[in-house]
């Protein structure tokens, strides 16, 4: 081969890898508790979120978990609050207790766009499509030629 030739074989050998690499670099956002920003959220449910985010940072799950209960009991309508203990149980592995509280705040919190972008929320999807039908989407029947009897 010249030397023209391998230069080129080189370059796009390079160019490849770099390619990939870029693909795969796109790291998801860590996990990150929420503050409590719903009207008419108390101070003790506040102080509560903020324990148990200084918890979950530190990685002390459980910990976590006791501190977020605690705070989705003082406001049990904040999606946040939700989000929160969902997060804990979701990190302590207890993934279908953790996928209720996922969807309860999104439903709790409709236009949080951190809840509902959250890659944490990603793996549980849209609710309602447990509820399709799956196989065939048409029926039970077997197609007929020009929607003939049999």
């Amino acid at each position: 081969m010249s030397s023209r030739t391998t230069w080129l074989v080189v370059l796009s050998a390079a160019l490849i890898i770099l390619i990939q690499a870029g693909g795969c670099s796109s790291k998801r956002k860590p996990l990150v508790p929420l503050t409590l920003t719903d009207a008419g959220i108390s101070r003790e449910a506040v102080a509560l979120t903020e324990q148990g985010a200084r918890a979950y940072q530190e990685k002390q799950f459980g910990e976590a978990k006791k501190y977020f209960a605690e705070a989705m009991a003082a406001a049990p309508g904040s999606g946040q609050a939700h989000y929160n203990y969902a997060l804990a149980l979701n990190a302590l592995g207890e993934a279908a207790a953790a996928r209720h509280h996922f969807l309860e705040a999104a439903n709790l919190a409709p236009g949080d766009k951190v809840i509902w972008d959250s890659p944490a929320l990603a793996p549980y999807g849209d609710p309602d499509t447990r509820k399709q039908m799956k196989g065939r989407p048409y029926g039970t029947e077997r197609p007929t030629f020009g929607g003939m009897s049999r």
